[in-house]
């Protein structure tokens, strides 16, 4: 008998997820409940951008389909960030080479279910809403969008990889004895501006950076589309804040602020104002639940642990869930209950420390990426691991050039940021010897 898998979603962790089954021996059907988006005339700016790292590709290249992602992915080596008065500062993100990916969400999320169809020869199934499961007897219900029919399907293995407002979680998992869930807005909002290339085509900042504008309480950020635009996100408190989107209610508004907060970008875009409103203004959460696996199903990505898009690894940790969701199928020779059990008990300390270094770096790019003492810091830190690779690895490395666990890099990484404030208070002329033996010593002291 062919062993039979359903996936519910068809975004990025479900159609990757379903290579992986199909490469494993599964039979594996798609049900997606949004019409097929590569029919959709998909826009550059249509989402805020994503940013593969590490993990990601690892996750992709296991099954042979990193390649495909190459062909539409952009190297950022570092951030740039720009001051009040235009002025740059570069700080690259790991050592020399190494870059996180820009992709646009919409079109990795096409040449995600093309892979899904071409490399795991998954069937997917569009305007199919699931309205609940069946845990036990690994039974979906549906109902299509479009004709209001009631369906069901049937498979040995159930996965909802639908997202933050996950489906399979919420009609089926929430209401089970003894499952816990939070939902947590964070205070600021995002919306969306494409930046236009120049006329003749050309990229108006450097591609290969990923672009702020730290101010404080609130933020701009830029990454590169293929086609010479840029996706650029202003983050920023709802209200309660002289500098919050209630306060932005009108084009003459829109256009002083962005004049005087943020004018270099202004000067690229003087039409911002009549940009504004192409794209809504959407929030953000986080999303905590446990168990992740219940009888025959289990959740993956955003419907485990939504977090926010401050670290780039909301995909990247989807992704891994397909790495270590692999990893357990084999470790088990396919016993998936022995593979769901560890699958709870190991990777939820991942998913919760993910959203945990999210919120964290959330404040680094806001406030701190603009503060000289910070940026010293980060540089001690990368003369050092340079010395001492061994001994010290800093936390944007462990978490975007690593496959050290989520949760374990939060742990060295907070342990890490306490030495580097002492050494920091140590020394009242540290901005003269943040290079010397001294300061070596004292870290190699603290470690």
């Amino acid at each position: 008998m062919e062993k039979q898998v359903i996936i519910v979603g068809a975004g990025l962790v479900g159609s990757l997820w379903a290579v992986y089954l199909s490469k494993a021996g599964y039979k594996v059907t798609i049900y997606e409940r949004r019409p097929d988006i590569r029919k959709a005339d998909i826009s550059a700016g249509k989402s805020i951008n994503l940013a593969l790292s590490t993990r990601g590709w690892k996750a992709l290249d296991a099954v042979g389909v990193g390649d495909e992602i190459r062909k539409i992915a952009i190297p950022m080596y570092g951030r740039t960030m720009h001051d009040m008065e235009g002025n740059l500062t570069y700080q690259p993100y790991g050592e020399e080479g190494q870059a996180i990916y820009s992709v646009s969400r919409g079109g990795v999320n096409a040449k995600m279910m093309d892979i899904a169809e071409e490399y795991g020869n998954a069937t997917i199934h569009y305007n199919e809403e699931c309205t609940n499961v069946d845990l036990k007897n690994g039974i979906v219900y549906l109902k299509n969008a479009d004709t209001g029919k009631l369906s069901e399907a049937k498979a040995d293995l159930i996965f909802g990889a639908d997202g933050a407002f996950s489906a399979v979680r919420y009609n089926a998992m929430q209401p089970t004895n003894r499952f816990n869930f939070s939902q947590t807005y964070v205070a600021d909002g995002y919306r969306e501006i494409l930046l236009p290339a120049s006329n003749n085509g050309e990229y108006l900042l450097d591609k290969n950076s990923l672009h702020i504008w730290p101010r404080g309480r609130f933020m701009l950020i830029a990454l590169a589309n293929e086609d010479g635009s840029f996706t650029c996100t202003l983050f920023m408190p709802f209200d309660g804040d002289k500098n919050a989107f209630d306060n932005l209610d009108s084009k003459e508004k829109v256009d002083d602020f962005f004049k005087t907060t943020f004018p270099d970008f202004y000067e690229m875009m003087p039409n911002i104002a009549d940009a504004w409103e192409d794209h809504p203004l959407s929030s953000l959460a986080l999303m905590r639940c446990e168990p992740w696996a219940i009888g025959k199903a289990a959740l993956m990505g955003d419907a485990a642990h939504a977090t926010v898009p401050f670290y780039g690894q909301g995909m990247n940790a989807g992704f891994e869930d397909c790495t270590v969701l692999s990893d357990l199928m084999k470790k088990h020779n396919e016993n998936w209950d022995l593979v769901f059990e560890e699958y709870n008990k190991t990777r939820k300390a991942d998913g919760d420390a993910v959203q945990d270094l999210s919120l964290h770096n959330y404040y680094v790019m806001r406030d701190y990426v603009a503060d000289p003492k910070f940026l010293l810091q980060k540089k001690i830190e990368a003369h050092f691991s340079k010395n001492h690779p061994d001994k010290w690895m800093p936390l944007y490395s462990q978490v975007s050039f690593s496959h050290i666990p989520y949760s374990e890099a939060l742990k060295v990484g907070t342990k890490q940021d306490n030495i580097m404030k002492s050494v920091m208070e140590s020394f009242s002329n540290i901005t003269d010897i943040w290079d010397s033996k001294e300061v070596e010593a004292k870290i190699l002291e603290l470690i």
